[in-house]
């Protein structure tokens, strides 16, 4: 299993924030699917102030530029991310037209003996 971490800014709005929560807490079944559709195994998004964090678990031949085809050729996830826009903003080291930026993870207790 490989790991994926990446990161994303809220809207600085208390309302809006909540309000991205509580889409997440009901994600659209047809989402969901097609999350698993990509090969994704596991998927948690955590939150601290308006900061985003997402850790994706997928296996091992997980293709990145596979599961971004089948997220964008599927009309209910392309409306969901239309949706979700309306709450994120990009840090400032996104690129033009990325959402979530791919961290680089620097410590792991595994590797300590």
């Amino acid at each position: 299993m490989k790991r994926f971490c990446q990161a994303l800014d809220l809207v600085d709005d208390p309302q809006k924030m909540k309000l991205y929560q509580q889409y997440h807490e009901h994600i659209w079944p047809e989402v969901a699917a097609n999350i698993k559709r990509r090969g994704i195994k596991d998927m948690q998004i955590w939150q601290v102030e308006n900061r985003l964090f997402m850790i994706m678990e997928v296996a091992d031949d997980f293709n990145p530029e596979e599961a971004q085809e089948i997220a964008e050729n599927d009309p209910v996830n392309e409306k969901w991310e239309a949706l979700m826009s309306q709450f994120q903003k990009p840090l400032g080291v996104a690129k033009p037209d990325q959402k979530w930026v791919g961290m680089t993870k620097i410590f792991d207790l595994s590797d300590c003996r």
